[in-house]
């Protein structure tokens, strides 16, 4: 069986790679010149291959030097990455935490909730991200979301915040002028704003005003189709006509009534906070999350 490579020998030839020759390295390390370049040619001397052509002017990696480079960095990075969320664990909550959702979810529910967030905890700072396709956690463009469906991707942390309701609305404007439905099959003659075609799955709700009360199977035509929960909101509030939206957008606005209360028929999806198992021991983080689900629990409509 081979033997492991010695981590100290490793150490001792990616600082030399990294400096390009043995006396910088030499510095770099507080050891002696000698010291190193014995290390290397011991490590050599263990994988059996030169990783070093040696010039006046310096040091030189081999092909094959440069792979056992890159996996050494490889390894540092991540050693140091550890270090880093070690330390940071012990810390109160600084610096910047990337959160990322969609648009509907970060201007309706999460975006209200940031101020008093940061007036808790001034030293740190949050960037929202909001698009309404998933930006991959894995890769730290972000690091959590909140997610309107259960994470299906490997190595994330997810806990369910709340199940979302949806209802039909429209402005108290709109019916007072075309007059509030109060059978489904009344739709028929109101303005239906729909979310169209594609709709994600969980979010299929936003278009059941279209079959609504049809035995048939057949479709109601709606008469503005939008791709964007909030623009859906603002079509209401101008008295465009009747929508189903999540209530979370809806929030309490006094000038939407809400139509067929006792309706439940229409899907209602589960909403989850996810994070990196990398990062489950950031202070920051955990300081978001612990105060995201205290407000998830005291959230209602």
């Amino acid at each position: 069986m081979t033997s492991p490579l010695d981590w100290d020998k490793l150490r001792v030839f990616h600082a030399a790679a990294e400096a390009g020759s043995f006396t910088h390295a030499a510095e770099k390390l507080h050891l002696s010149q000698s010291a190193i370049s014995r290390q290397v040619a011991a490590l050599e001397q263990d994988v059996g291959v030169p990783l070093f052509q040696r010039h006046a002017r310096g040091l030189i990696l081999t092909e094959q030097g440069e792979i056992l480079y890159r996996t050494a960095y490889d390894v540092l990075m991540k050693l140091e990455n550890a270090r880093s969320q070690l330390n940071e664990s012990s810390k109160k909550p600084t610096g910047r935490l990337r959160v990322t959702s969609t648009f509907g979810m970060g201007a309706g529910w999460l975006a209200k909730r940031v101020h008093e967030f940061l007036s808790l905890y001034p030293d740190m700072q949050v960037q929202l991200l909001l698009d309404d396709k998933e930006i991959d956690l894995t890769i730290r463009y972000a690091d959590c979301a909140v997610r309107l469906r259960q994470p299906q991707q490997p190595g994330l942390i997810q806990r369910k915040l709340f199940t979302v309701h949806m209802h039909v609305y429209a402005s108290v404007n709109y019916i007072a002028t075309y007059g509030k439905p109060e059978k489904l099959s009344e739709l028929d003659s109101h303005r239906i704003i729909s979310f169209g075609e594609p709709v994600p799955s969980y979010l299929s709700g936003l278009n059941w005003l279209e079959k609504a009360g049809r035995s048939d199977g057949s479709l109601r035509v709606s008469v503005l189709q939008i791709n964007n929960i909030i623009s859906i909101k603002n079509a209401l509030m101008r008295d465009f006509g009747i929508a189903v939206l999540p209530d979370y957008i809806v929030n309490n606005n006094e000038k939407l009534v809400r139509l067929f209360p006792d309706m439940i028929d229409i899907p209602s999806f589960d909403t989850f906070f996810c994070y990196p198992d990398a990062l489950k021991n950031s202070a920051k983080l955990n300081a978001f999350r612990d105060y995201i689900f205290l407000k998830a629990r005291k959230w209602s409509f």
